[in-house]
């Protein structure tokens, strides 16, 4: 990655879990180098996840990281204040964010789910349902990493126990009324009609506000089927392999990287090739 000056804003905006995180470990080691060049250079890496706002805000310490982030698939974006001076249209102050919200909260979709209980008997279970210990056991988390992870603001994610007929008729049954079921690397998410594609697009929106003479370019990456809708919206997408999925399938035919190694040794292929393909413009 060479050191020329980019004339445009570049944005990184990353999924976490398979993508910057290890699937099975969680680690990001092998994305210390890069994110330090990153850092560096002042390109913000904007975590975009399924994950809960404490989940994100206790990685962004690891990360060491202060950039903005998406949570819960796009529904909700956090801004730091002190880099967005004037609260954008929309937004609430929420500490030392400005946060603007996608879809209703997370009592509206707790509440869908206890009717479709009686209609998808034992075909699910879900986060607010389960203990702490459940989730640390299926998800490999610690308890206090699982009791972050239950802290919902937003949707919810599921277990499926169903088969996947089942999962199509539960996935009309909330579309109906309002709601969007994807299907994660390891859960189901049911959120509201918001993505992480119109959470990106929003994001690179406040982005140009703060530089008007020059639009950003954003560069998505993540591996399954929830980061999609970003990395159709991204000017550069990165598919990031996995060890337990196939890539997930785009319709964009350019501007895509598939990377040949899996999670954050993926992740560090992917954002090294834009770079050096946006300096060499």
């Amino acid at each position: 990655m060479n050191s020329s000056t980019l004339n445009r804003q570049v944005i990184i905006i990353s999924d976490l879990d398979g993508s910057l995180l290890d699937h099975h470990s969680y680690s990001f080691d092998p994305a210390r180098p890069m994110l330090k060049q990153l850092s560096e250079r002042s390109i913000p890496v904007a975590l975009c996840t399924s994950k809960t706002e404490l989940e994100v805000l206790e990685l962004r310490q690891r990360l060491n990281n202060n950039s903005p982030f998406i949570v819960e698939n796009g529904a909700a974006v956090f801004l730091p204040r002190d880099q967005f001076p004037v609260k954008p249209d929309g937004c609430v102050q929420h500490g030392d964010y400005w946060l603007y919200s996608f879809c209703p909260p997370h009592s509206h979709w707790l509440s869908l789910l206890e009717t479709a209980k009686a209609e998808f008997a034992n075909a699910f279970d879900h986060f607010s349902a389960m203990s702490a210990e459940k989730v640390a056991d299926l998800t490999g988390l610690s308890l206090d990493e699982a009791e972050r992870a239950k802290a919902r603001g937003y949707g919810e994610p599921l277990q499926w126990l169903g088969s996947e007929l089942q999962l199509q008729q539960f996935t009309r049954w909330f579309e109906a009324r309002g709601a969007r079921v994807l299907k994660g690397g390891r859960f189901v998410h049911l959120s509201g009609l918001s993505d992480k594609g119109q959470a990106l697009q929003w994001l690179v929106q406040q982005y140009q506000q703060l530089h008007p003479e020059n639009r950003p370019l954003s560069i998505a990456l993540g591996d399954s089927h929830n980061d999609v809708a970003m990395l159709e919206q991204a000017d550069f997408a990165v598919v990031i392999r996995s060890p337990t999925h196939a890539p997930p399938q785009l319709q964009r035919s350019t501007g895509v990287f598939i990377s040949d190694a899996y999670g954050p040794e993926g992740w560090v292929q992917g954002v090294g090739y834009w770079l050096d393909e946006i300096n060499n413009a």
